[in-house]
């Protein structure tokens, strides 16, 4: 190391330099050149931090366990729908504010090509934000200003591939060796016929394969999502010393979560299926390691969307970690399948490997997000009550886009796949729950119970450990968005259904308590405030599934610090009793009412939280 390096660097450099060096010559064949270069990148993006972020970096060094309490709420938008561009989110802070939100997730807002860019996916320049949503300076200034706040900033890093029109891949289909080199390039069909026998197709009725042929370059480059999105070959060290220096470039500018967007597809490997290969590891290793050498304040929250024992060796070990935080996938696709079955059995026994799980492992919860709902679910176990796959999606995309009959669900199929007999599923929050439906039939008892059920399932997302994620517009009831039918750029993709912009008349609605908006805006930020307030709610809490007697009400109980909190669900679309076989009076947390053991009677779609205090049960 240069000898001039500043002692604060060279201290958290030492701490990880033998590791990181040894994985780096691994992966890379000791090529020393590489190496050098590297870490002489390092030092430069730590110098050119703002001295503002590394006093937040020590901040966040003397309480790594920042993000791990029970007071963090995020909320997940694009830009441009919430509030046109970054200067319009600054100035709607308060709202953010207002929502009880402290950590914020912007869509991808980097440089992509308009009807090439997979919703800000395929990025064009790592450096530049897309032009009509302001500059640079503007996410510096945005998150400065979330700072002062006490709000964290997260922002996606599209790591596995870049658009067709990046720099990098014009001067490869210009012929330049180099820039060839950094992403697939093949002369003939052979080797890509090789790959397409193990890989699995992403988009197979959007988006077939996964090549395409480059008539400029007269070659074929790998693009395992879209045509316009160019796969990185990672196995060249430059690819992963020029993609780290744009992270921390992300870091530098005030972003302090990295979501590493389709992270298991990083690594490619001939008669692999080319997802979770160990080199995505060691990639994601390093990663975790430049961060807590340059920007110690910075998570990494990665983007993996598979069943849970693909999912959990991304937080990697104690001693080896990862990703500080990840996606409970699994348990959002099961609470839709639960919400269209009334049956809360599967649900249950998902949330026992969620629950069995070492504390120190994080997740981020949601109800949904800006992708469609892929039915990942646990056929294995579906098959003990005669649930047979394709026959069971069917079912769960024909409830939730309101074809079974009284369903009040409102939803549209994605990538449908009449030949598998499979799709996935769009809509938001509110028309799946039946907001929409009750609204359209001017029907008061079913939006009371639509409302029920939106809250409920809030509830159940805040009860669980780790970081709640609102989607924009899901704190005031935000129904699907039919007019991306109409618009040429998005119409063929359904997931633009729950993308809508924000609906500034109604998120006023939200001071009068008895509009739906006004009724389940109240609602959550009562329960984000219990949560705050609670110990009980700690991601170090002890965590259980406690049996209701009724297959239609999920029960969970959790302790922490002399409190017992017993929380049931009823996911049935009618009245339901559930059972406490517990000792100790509680008293329920919203309303201060008292239940001793025995039947507790839950509305349609109704939740309790039941508190009991070792020691005196005032809950207040």
């Amino acid at each position: 190391m240069n000898s001039e390096w500043k002692t604060e660097f060279a201290d958290r450099f030492s701490r990880h330099a033998d590791e990181l060096k040894w994985l780096y010559c691994e992966l890379y064949h000791n090529d020393m050149r590489a190496w050098e270069y590297f870490t002489e990148m390092l030092y430069r993006c730590w110098e050119e931090r703002p001295e503002s972020l590394k006093m937040m970096d020590r901040a966040r060094e003397a309480f790594p366990e920042w993000y791990k309490g029970h007071d963090l709420v995020g909320m997940l938008m694009y830009v441009s729908e919430f509030a046109g561009n970054l200067q319009g989110v600054r100035k709607k802070l308060d709202y953010i504010e207002d929502c009880g939100v402290n950590y914020l997730h912007l869509m991808p807002l980097l440089e992509s090509p308009e009807g090439r860019s997979d919703g800000g996916y395929a990025v064009s320049d790592f450096r530049k934000v897309q032009p009509e949503l302001g500059t640079m300076e503007d996410l510096a200034e945005l998150a400065e200003d979330c700072h002062k706040r006490g709000i964290a900033v997260c922002l996606d890093f599209v790591m596995n591939h870049t658009s067709e029109d990046h720099e990098w891949a014009r001067r490869a289909r210009a012929g330049e060796k180099e820039f060839q080199h950094r992403y697939f390039f093949y002369d003939s069909w052979d080797i890509p016929n090789a790959y397409e026998q193990t890989v699995p197709q992403v988009f197979p009725t959007t988006a077939p394969g996964n090549f395409t042929w480059c008539d400029e370059a007269q070659k074929i480059v790998m693009t395992t999502f879209y045509p316009y999105q160019w796969d990185l070959n990672y196995a060249n060290p430059a690819v992963f010393n020029d993609m780290t220096d744009n992270m921390l470039n992300l870091c530098n500018h005030g972003v302090d979560i990295i979501r590493l967007d389709a992270v298991p597809y990083i690594w490619k490997a001939l008669w692999t299926t080319c997802r979770n290969l160990p080199q995505v590891h060691t990639l994601v290793r390093m990663m975790r390691m430049v961060c807590e050498i340059v920007c110690p304040g910075t998570l990494l929250l990665g983007e993996v969307v598979m069943e849970p024992s693909k999912v959990v060796p991304y937080f990697g070990t104690v001693e080896k970690p990862e990703c500080h935080l990840l996606y409970n996938v699994t348990t959002m696709a099961s609470v839709w399948h639960t919400v269209a079955t009334h049956d809360v059995r599967l649900l249950a026994h998902q949330l026992g490997q969620v629950f069995a799980l070492p504390k120190q492992y994080t997740f981020l919860n949601y109800l949904r997000c800006h992708d469609d709902i892929g039915w990942g679910l646990d056929y294995d176990f579906l098959r003990n009550f005669a649930q047979e796959e394709v026959p069971h999606k069917r079912f769960l995309n024909d409830y939730l886009t309101g074809k079974w009959t009284g369903s009040p669900a409102r939803g549209e199929l994605y990538n449908d796949d009449p030949r598998l007999g499979d799709a996935r599923l769009c809509g938001t929050t509110a028309s799946l729950c039946g907001i929409e439906t009750a609204r359209k039939n001017e029907d008061k008892a079913a939006m009371d119970k639509a409302l029920r059920l939106d809250e409920m399932l809030h509830a159940f997302m805040f009860t669980l450990s780790g970081v709640p994620v609102l989607y924009s517009g899901d704190e005031i009831g935000a129904e699907n968005d039919y007019g991306y039918h109409d618009d040429p750029l998005k119409r063929e993709d359904s997931r633009y259904l729950h993308r809508g912009r924000m609906d500034w008349d109604k998120a006023r609605r939200r001071t009068r308590k008895t509009t739906p908006e006004g009724k389940l805006f109240a609602a959550l930020k009562e329960m984000e405030t219990l949560r705050a307030g609670h110990a009980v709610f700690d991601t170090e809490a002890d965590t259980w599934l406690t049996d209701t007697g009724n297959d239609h009400v999920l029960g969970i109980g959790r302790y922490y610090r002399g409190e017992k909190l017993i929380a049931l669900f009823n996911f049935s679309d009618e009245p339901q009793i559930a059972w406490i076989r517990e000792q100790e009076p509680y008293v329920n947390l919203t309303d201060g009412k008292t239940y001793d053991t025995g039947a507790v009677k839950l509305p349609a779609g109704g939740f309790v939280w039941l508190m009991y205090k070792f020691g005196g049960n005032d809950v207040a």
